[in-house]
């Protein structure tokens, strides 16, 4: 009989290819979409209910939050790529030691993080110039969203597991599980307590507590070599090596984008608290793009890991090219929709015309191009899968984050204006896809080189 775990596996190197990557990708944008759609529960429950000032302090942190746990998000592609090489080639061993450190270093690095965010929250968003009338309220909500850390990493690692083996289904249901229990307790604690910033941030932690406690269940009930036995949990240095070095770039990488980002957020606080608002609400409407064109980046950092650790690369060049054509598609596609619905959407989030017409504005220059940060980040991905982490971190530290910090200082200044912040976005997405293209076209050609000189 068929184990249950066996049922959500994917064979991803062999048979129909453009079939099984939407039956994988499928439910990743559904996770993403829910979880943003959660995430946007949240902000429309503080919006509506305890004002755009409790908006903005929630806003305030996101760039911030992003900054501090990108590393070790990072590392989880690590853990990703690994698990599926070893999957592929039924190496139970390395699985299963991969699986354990996985886990172990996801623990170890919630409760680092949690100490960090408690501790220089208010430092930071002191130092991004948060306005005063927020302050407090940013402060309290980030203190306590850090405390669900350990969680948070743990569902982040199991689910980059999970989905190294071909199972994107489960962490779906989970999510699903945990965002019900995450507006249910929202409403509880912001509508009926009147707790604001704080009722939205429990309800956080407690919802990603249920996720994590989920894929860990799923993990200890697992066949195979990627069972987790919670009393083997430690770290093995050989594993945790080769995750930094495929994961951590790609986190180091996420960081300086995101400190980027923290200078942009830096530089809409000096606007005031009702464009903040907006930048809120139309960033958290960006991110519905972001995790649907996300969702085939991963799919291709799975699909290509299992295809270069059998040794098929030509399986993996079709991956990418199909991965870049739903890319484009789904991009453009959705950019449209959103910018010509902007105004119905932001209306959700906030009745304050003011607001709407700040996350308008940044709405009408982000969206229609929206398909370049996809490939922007697809290639990257296409990458590491192959082992190679650091160009793909250098080009997108030079393309996206240097050139970010120069149209900051050197551009805006010259024409200080809203619209002025939001063109670097797709400035700088459309420079760095081109030079990840370059880098992908010298690692492949290297690679054609080596397959003829085996051949000889």
């Amino acid at each position: 009989m068929q184990s249950k775990s066996k049922v959500y596996e994917m064979d991803m190197c062999h048979g129909p290819l453009f079939s099984k990557l939407l039956l994988f990708a499928v439910p990743l944008m559904l996770s993403g979409i829910l979880q943003l759609l959660f995430n946007a529960m949240d902000i429309i429950v503080v919006g509506r209910f305890a004002g755009s000032q409790a908006l903005a302090a929630v806003g305030a942190t996101s760039a911030l939050i992003h900054l501090l746990v990108n590393a070790f998000i990072g590392v989880s592609v690590g853990a990703n790529v690994l698990t599926a090489r070893a999957f592929a080639t039924d190496n139970g061993k390395d699985l299963y030691e991969t699986v354990h450190t996985a886990i172990a270093s996801a623990l170890l690095g919630g409760v680092m993080l949690m100490a960090a965010g408690v501790a220089v929250s208010e430092v930071l968003l002191t130092a991004m110039g948060t306005p005063g009338d927020v302050l407090a309220q940013a402060v309290l909500y980030m203190r306590i969203y850090f405390c669900g850390m350990p969680f948070f990493l743990v569902y982040n690692f199991g689910a980059a597991i999970l989905n190294a083996v071909g199972d994107t289904r489960r962490p779906l249901y989970f999510l699903s599980l945990a965002g019900v229990t995450n507006i249910i307790i929202n409403l509880i604690l912001v509508v009926v307590f009147h707790m604001g910033v704080a009722g939205v941030a429990i309800a956080t932690v407690i919802s990603q507590g249920v996720s994590a406690a989920l894929i860990v269940g799923a993990l200890c009930r697992a066949g195979g070599g990627y069972r987790l036995l919670p009393k083997e949990l430690r770290i093995k240095g050989e594993k945790l090596v080769r995750m930094l070095r495929i994961g951590l770039p790609a986190g180091i990488q996420g960081m300086f984008i995101n400190f980027s980002n923290v200078m942009i957020q830096s530089t809409i606080n000096t606007f005031g608290s009702v464009a903040m608002a907006g930048y809120t609400a139309a960033g958290n409407i960006d991110g519905f793009l972001y995790v649907t064109v996300n969702a085939v980046t991963q799919t291709c950092l799975c699909f290509t890991g299992q295809n270069i650790g059998v040794g098929n690369y030509r399986r993996a060049d079709r991956i990418l090219a199909e991965c870049v054509g739903i890319v484009v598609v789904l991009g453009s596609v959705l950019g449209v929709s959103i910018y010509l619905g902007g105004g119905f959407l932001l209306q959700a989030y906030t009745t304050d015309p003011r607001v709407i017409a700040h996350g308008l504005e940044r709405l009408q220059v982000t969206c229609i191009p929206y398909f370049l940060a996809g490939m922007m980040d697809l290639l990257p991905s296409a990458l590491r899968a192959r082992g190679h982490s650091i160009a793909p971190m250098l080009v997108s530290l030079s393309g996206v984050c240097l050139f970010r910090i120069f149209w900051i200082l050197c551009i805006f200044p010259n024409w200080r204006t809203l619209l002025c912040l939001y063109i670097s976005y797709p400035v700088t997405w459309f420079l760095t896809m081109s030079i990840h293209w370059l880098c992908f076209y010298r690692v492949r050609r290297g690679e054609k080189r080596r397959e003829k000189e085996m051949l000889i």
